[in-house]
């Protein structure tokens, strides 16, 4: 291997310097990009769309049930309140 010439190092050294001084900053503006396009949902809008009404169609499923299970705990009251109603001897005046 022939030896390096002397004046070549400080040529490398100072056109390296000039490429890490341009590229540094692109390089790092390329690596935010890419951060800020990981940090946003890839839902397609179709798709975003679809779920939001199936958010609603499952809250108002919710709801109904609640109705549902609010009217049986209504009528179980009044159920055991007619059992316990008969169960008890009349009142003689």
């Amino acid at each position: 291997m022939p030896p390096i010439p002397g004046e070549l190092i400080p040529i490398v050294l100072f056109v390296m310097m000039g490429f890490t001084a341009v590229l540094y900053p692109v390089a790092r503006a390329f690596g935010r990009k890419i951060d800020r396009e990981s940090l946003q949902p890839k839902v397609p809008q179709e798709l975003q769309q679809r779920l939001e009404r199936m958010e609603q169609a499952i809250d108002s499923i919710a709801v109904e049930v609640e109705r549902i299970s609010e009217g049986q705990r209504f009528t179980t009251k009044l159920l055991s309140d007619r059992q316990q109603s008969q169960a008890l001897p009349p009142k003689q005046p």
